[in-house]
């Protein structure tokens, strides 16, 4: 009996022993499991004299914020080089990521191969770089399409037109806008476009530049839509034409589908807008931004879709808001 005993008490030792032993190599694992390291991200978009930029940021420093990590934006005033020199202080300040909105697509380019250079991710949004090799991925709106949209809208409203464009050379997205509404509208002798402008994406040069082609003349009265490349700068349009006393009988496009352009539209200035969501791109980038910083795989390219809104569906959007 003693000799059972002893055995049983062995074999229960030797068990227990191995239980205890178990239990300190998982919590030294767990002890010794690394800490997240915290994260600083930059961003700089083309200009922060955009609502729509500035809500886009917001979205994306709450979130970042939330999870206990750092924001650093800068704004280059629409100038390409001043942009390409922030990203280089960023990089100094020791970025480990960083969120792009390029003022051009293309001379961005020495910014994104430093980036590359420092071993530090872009995750472009909004609109295109040229040279997307160098980005981890980008997420857009359905720029083009946004384009079809107006154009669709107006020839369904106009038979004929005379057209004023206002773009912003070296931004894809409006170029990519413009592209989709000339695309439409292209074999339809009744369609004329008789105006290019530019507007590099704000409302006070849009303004101005809208001003100065009334006072030379050149058009006189004879143009009855305006298509802006975003909702600033159809607004720029709009507020040139009241101050001449113009807007009667003129279709107004925008594309962002702004608190202050839904308003413009609930009120008859404006036509239509087709609508961003710049609130699903920022959520989107920065939960993509930190899967690509955890080593997972994510999508290259991802396009948001775009929602035409007029004045026959305004009522079925939040004025106050962004989508």
């Amino acid at each position: 009996m003693n000799w059972h005993w002893k055995s049983r008490k062995s074999a229960y030792l030797v068990c227990l022993a191995g239980f205890l032993l178990a239990v300190i190599l998982y919590g030294c694992g767990s002890a010794e499991a690394p800490v997240r390291k915290q994260q600083k991200f930059g961003a700089t978009y083309m200009t922060m004299n955009n609502p729509y930029f500035l809500d886009m940021n917001t979205q994306i420093e709450e979130i970042v914020e939330a999870n206990g990590d750092i924001l650093i934006y800068r704004d280059p005033a629409q100038d390409q080089e001043k942009q390409n020199e922030q990203i280089l202080d960023m990089l100094e300040e020791g970025i480990t990521g960083l969120f792009l909105n390029p003022v051009n697509w293309e001379t961005v380019r020495p910014a994104l191969i430093a980036c590359k250079e420092a071993g530090v991710p872009v995750f472009v949004i909004d609109t295109n770089v040229y040279d997307d090799e160098y980005a981890a991925f980008s997420i857009l709106s359905d720029n083009y399409d946004a384009g079809v949209q107006c154009a669709m809208d107006m020839m369904k409203k106009k038979a004929s037109a005379r057209i004023i464009i206002i773009d912003s050379p070296g931004t894809k997205s409006i170029d990519d806008r413009v592209k989709g509404f000339l695309d439409t509208i292209a074999g339809h002798g009744e369609y004329e476009v008789v105006a290019w402008l530019h507007g590099k994406g704000e409302l006070e040069i849009s303004m101005d530049v809208v001003e100065g082609l009334l006072d030379s003349g050149e058009v006189g009265r004879e143009f009855d839509v305006v298509l802006g490349g975003n909702d600033p700068t159809a607004l720029g349009a709009l507020a040139a034409l009241q101050m001449n006393q113009m807007q009667d009988g003129i279709l107004i496009y925008g594309i962002d589908g702004s608190p202050d352009g839904k308003v413009m539209i609930k009120e008859g200035y404006m036509e239509g807008s087709s609508a961003q969501q710049p609130r699903v791109i920022a959520e989107q980038a920065i939960a993509m931004a930190y899967d690509f910083l955890d080593g997972k795989e994510v999508e290259k390219l991802v396009i948001v879709p775009v929602t035409m809104i007029t004045r026959d569906n305004i009522d079925e959007f939040d004025l106050a808001g962004w989508q």
